[in-house]
């Protein structure tokens, strides 16, 4: 999944969000420095992707897309999932998709000197853009494939993601529908069981 959906999926506890946020720019096991949040945050994003590779409507999502995107299927399907959580945020969040994304902003511009450099570039760049609400937009999408296809040395079909998506929107919606809720049970179930090793000893990788 991609960031609008880790950081819905995080939660409330501020600490396990920041963590959700981290997930994808910690390598290895996180610093045992980090509050235990954090490092539950960490590795419930982990575990989250683990769930969604291996789910049968995420695989079948990916299988719709033919050479040359077949190998870039798995960043097609993250940002249009994510895509579609924004379009109907309030179908699964209580709060708007405005008032949400503001206080994930706020959250990452709190611990900004703490970050790593790359998540602060990522967090300068989600302010330019008005990220993560923006990604209800499908000109956002349209330059979020843009800006994933320049960050790789190969030459890829990443800038027309949003072509090869139009003809499996109905299917990519209904899988997303099909999936969804099952990765935030998942998710739920995964949190609590964090939160309840806090005396156990340290939190699980994944």
């Amino acid at each position: 999944m991609n960031h609008l959906a880790h950081a819905l999926l995080s939660g409330r506890d501020t600490d396990i969000v920041l963590g959700g946020w981290l997930g994808d720019f910690v390598r290895g096991r996180p610093d045992p420095a980090l509050p235990k949040g954090v490092r539950d945050g960490i590795a419930l994003h982990r575990a989250i992707d683990t769930f969604t590779d291996a789910h049968t409507d995420v695989a079948a999502a990916r299988a719709l897309f033919d050479v040359p995107f077949r190998r870039y299927a798995g960043i097609l399907v993250d940002v249009w999932f994510d895509h579609l959580l924004a379009r109907d945020f309030m179908r699964w969040s209580a709060s708007p998709l405005a008032t949400f994304a503001e206080t994930q902003g706020q959250l990452l511009q709190r611990h900004h000197a703490s970050l790593p450099a790359e998540l602060q570039r990522f967090a300068r760049y989600m302010r330019m853009h008005g990220l993560p609400a923006a990604y209800a937009d499908r000109a956002m999408i349209s330059r979020v494939f843009a800006g994933i296809a320049s960050r790789f040395r190969r030459e890829n079909p990443l800038a027309d993601g949003l072509e090869a998506i139009a003809p499996h929107e109905a299917e990519l919606a209904t899988r997303f529908a099909s999936f969804f809720p099952s990765l935030r049970e998942f998710a739920a179930d995964r949190r609590d069981a964090l939160v309840a090793s806090a005396t156990a000893g340290p939190a699980p990788l994944s």
